[in-house]
């Protein structure tokens, strides 16, 4: 049986989905993602995927914001162009925005003064965020405690931590995304420990492709590139850890998506 499903992270703007783009939505689609959010890393980026959402709305919303990564290029017209991108309908989210202290690619300070930016354009402009964050919790628990108040929702990207992180988040009142990084028996472990005690609208599925390919396809692509498609494999995996059947989860998470960036009916 089909489930259908939204992939709340897919960054379908990198260069490995160039040749073949459009088979790759064509696959994701046929096996029941029915809608992908795309994920804006940078200004560029952003633009790219607010391009390509508007192109096909059907299948397709964004996000405009600036990684961690690439924290040291903000400044105040960057943040009035992520402004004016958010002002798009297809445009749903802030972010990918965060800290990452394990690369440390920008500096701490101009990362912490990069999310607070962005976390106030969030609230000003009535949209979640979506959110990044590795070896950095202390610090990125706190810049959200104070800003609790302002969003109208976050949900921790690609989340990979056990019991200690999960409760912190939840308490700051955020979602969870999780990912392929579930099927790892091996680095998931805390994550796979988590995951049944994620509430259920709290919980949402995405890829992050093309990276993290589930460790456990099979049989094994020739390609390291993940795609949207290996979501429902996702699923079932997430499924099974809750005790849950693939199809009630799919409802779920499916639901959570559509109210969480105000998606509409997919």
């Amino acid at each position: 049986m089909k489930i259908s499903l939204i992939d709340i992270g897919s960054n379908l703007t990198h260069e490995s989905f160039a040749p073949d783009r459009d088979a790759v939505m064509a696959r994701a689609l046929d096996v029941g993602v029915r809608r992908q959010v795309v994920t804006g890393t940078d200004l560029v980026n952003s633009r790219l995927a607010a391009a390509l959402a508007a192109e096909h709305p059907e299948l397709l919303s964004s996000t405009a914001g600036l990684h961690p990564h690439h924290a040291r290029d903000f400044d105040a017209p960057l943040g009035g162009e992520l402004r004016d991108l958010l002002r798009q309908t297809q445009v749903v989210a802030v972010g990918e925005c965060g800290l990452d202290y394990f690369r440390d690619f920008s500096p701490r300070d101009a990362q912490r003064a990069a999310f607070i930016a962005q976390l106030e354009i969030a609230a000003s402009a009535r949209k979640p965020v979506f959110l990044h964050q590795r070896d950095a919790h202390e610090d990125f628990t706190a810049i959200l405690r104070e800003f609790r108040g302002g969003l109208t929702g976050g949900v921790a990207h690609c989340f990979t931590g056990g019991r200690p992180e999960l409760e912190d988040y939840l308490a700051l009142g955020l979602s969870i995304g999780v990912t392929g990084w579930v099927n790892d028996e091996r680095r998931g472990a805390r994550l796979r420990e988590s995951v049944p005690h994620i509430p259920s609208d709290r919980l949402m599925l995405e890829t992050d492709a093309p990276y993290l390919l589930p460790r456990d396809l099979d049989p094994r692509p020739k390609s390291r590139r993940n795609e949207p498609c290996y979501l429902p494999h996702i699923a079932r995996a997430v499924a099974h850890l809750r005790g849950e059947t693939a199809e009630h989860l799919a409802a779920s998470t499916t639901r959570n998506a559509i109210s969480f960036f105000g998606l509409g009916d997919p």
